[in-house]
């Protein structure tokens, strides 16, 4: 038997917090599929390519992905990633915490500074930059910021500040020096801006912000540029059995660094 825990609007579909599935083997693609034909025509549907699954609290996207067979006890976790929000800004929920995506104009002369005057001004937001042209999408975004929350609920962050954590898993290294120099935000460069906590905080940010903010998140294919910083190979990526490969690789390398 496959136990499966419905969590944040998962929930809505099927009027329940866990369902039992009798089966002692199938993938979670299975699983996803048997979810759907599941769901009551009256309530609402469930999009299993905007959905985060856990295998006993591990990340699937550090597994084999949606190809990952599940056993016989198993607990499978499905959490709901909802997206909303204006143009220049991101919005989305992950596992029950509010995370923000703003890209900041090259014509921030000191990005640096003005992340730390924002953290000073927004202490009860946790705010993080990346150089735009290190991140390769949004489920790159959801895949890494998902990694730093399980981290922090373990209480196995890479160092005591999850803004750091969120740093230190782009880089794909345990070196804050290495980190900033690999993906820290630089003048004369766009940053993607990671924000996370409660809406009206994160509104009255993105307001004072709005004037100096790209009119979107994700406006170029990255991956060229981050499979030659990464140093990932065509080898590898075909190793990966995946519909999205590097950007789960990317995830994996993030996953496997240890405190």
């Amino acid at each position: 038997m496959i136990t499966v825990k419905l969590l944040g609007g998962a929930r809505k579909s099927f009027s329940s917090d866990k369902l039992e599935i009798q089966s002692d083997s199938m993938s979670i693609s299975k699983l996803l599929d048997h979810l759907q034909s599941s769901i009551p025509v009256t309530l609402p549907s469930l999009d299993p390519n905007n959905v985060l699954v856990a295998v006993n609290g591990v990340d699937s996207s550090v597994l084999q992905g949606k190809e990952t067979l599940l056993k016989n006890g198993d607990i499978v976790s499905i959490i709901p990633l909802v997206h909303g929000g204006r143009s220049k800004r991101v919005q989305f929920s992950l596992m029950s915490t509010t995370l923000e995506l703003v890209r900041l104009k090259k014509t921030v002369k000191d990005p640096v500074g003005f992340l730390e005057l924002l953290r000073v001004k927004y202490p009860n937001l946790v705010i993080q930059g990346i150089r735009a042209q290190c991140v390769l999408n949004l489920g790159h975004v959801k895949k890494i910021v998902a990694i730093s929350l399980s981290a922090q609920r373990a209480d196995v962050l890479l160092s005591n500040k999850i803004e750091t954590d969120i740093l230190l898993r782009f880089a794909c290294t345990r070196q804050i020096s290495d980190a900033i120099s690999k993906v820290g935000v630089t003048p004369n460069s766009d940053s993607i801006l990671i924000i996370l906590g409660k809406k009206p905080s994160l509104e009255k940010l993105f307001n004072e912000l709005e004037d100096i903010l790209e009119a979107s998140v994700f406006s170029k294919d990255n991956s060229k540029l981050i499979k030659k910083e990464f140093g990932i190979t065509q080898k590898e990526l075909d190793c990966v059995i995946s519909k999205t490969p590097l950007e789960d690789l990317l995830a994996e390398r993030s996953a496997t660094l240890f405190h």
